[in-house]
């Protein structure tokens, strides 16, 4: 969260919809003029503008209170905006809070099992709230934990990296239009993460459907995600594909695009002028090309 005052608003790029070779792609997520005032001195969200198409993994980072978290929940309908409107799939997610909650799955960055329950019969109760064949479902969503014979255990015997894996089993097993994930690989090894973005990437690829990730390991990011903003301050700082992004800034990877643009604003440090005309100057971000 932050307070009202912000950077130059030269610094900031205001994104546009998304084009494919000449044809808007249809809205998965719709974000306008999004704002977000908690108290008079607090403005989380200073009017940001998102567009996610269907098909694509769109990755939203951030320092630590840049209004991630706000966007995310405002989108999961946990939160409503102070003004601007989010729809999901051309659903409200204030005036039909209910419909879009049938087509999104959310994991947040803190969750957790019941502990009483195996893994498998978490993913059984879990499967009940949604429409569509639960037996698949669940069946999914065993393949994506991969917990093995663990799976008969109770989660109170796992570990933190064993119900992460269990909880992106239950968000990905569902037949969601949207699937919002907050840190989704936050305490898995090096080999399940792999496993686990991987798993993300193909039940995107192979439903057509939509991601909204948040992570601070932007290497991640990067794997993962086909388009990626920047948010600072509560304020959409650049949006593009991760090769459009290090190509604008020199860069050899995100983490090097996010310090040239976070690393230069922290704690009010003015950007050389470098930074702000490459944002100022900035295009339309292009659709990724269809597979």
């Amino acid at each position: 969260m932050n307070a009202v005052s912000s950077p130059s608003p030269q610094f900031f790029y205001r994104p546009f919809p998304v084009a494919h070779r000449g044809v808007w792609m249809a809205g998965a997520l719709e974000i306008a003029g999004l704002v977000k005032q908690y108290s008079p001195q607090i403005r989380a969200l200073d009017g940001i503008d998102l567009h996610v198409a269907e098909g694509e993994v769109f990755g939203l980072i951030g320092p630590n209170g840049a209004g991630k978290s706000t966007t995310i929940r405002i989108v999961a309908t946990l939160l409503v905006p102070t003004e601007g409107s989010v729809k999901v799939l051309g659903r409200d997610v204030v005036k039909e809070q209910q419909e879009v909650r049938s087509i999104i799955s959310y994991l947040p960055e803190e969750a957790g099992a019941y502990e009483n329950l195996s893994g498998e019969e978490y993913l059984r109760f879990m499967a009940r709230f949604y429409k569509g064949d639960a037996a698949e479902a669940v069946r999914r969503g065993i393949q994506i934990a991969d917990l093995g014979d663990r799976i008969k255990s109770k989660t109170k015997e796992y570990s933190k990296g064993m119900k992460r894996r269990l909880l992106i089993g239950r968000t990905l097993m569902t037949d969601s239009r949207l699937y919002i994930l907050d840190e989704p690989t936050g305490g898995l090894d090096v080999l399940h993460a792999h496993h686990i973005r991987n798993m993300i990437k193909e039940r995107i690829r192979r439903t057509n459907t939509s991601a909204l990730v948040s992570s601070h390991n932007l290497l991640e990011v990067e794997f993962l995600c086909d388009r990626v903003a920047i948010i600072h301050r509560g304020k959409i700082a650049v949006t593009g594909t991760p090769a459009e992004l290090k190509a604008r800034f020199s860069a050899g990877n995100l983490e090097d695009v996010f310090l040239e643009i976070v690393g230069h604003h922290h704690d009010g440090v003015k950007a050389p002028s470098m930074v702000q005309g490459n944002i100022a100057g900035a295009t339309a971000p292009s659709a990724r090309e269809a597979p």
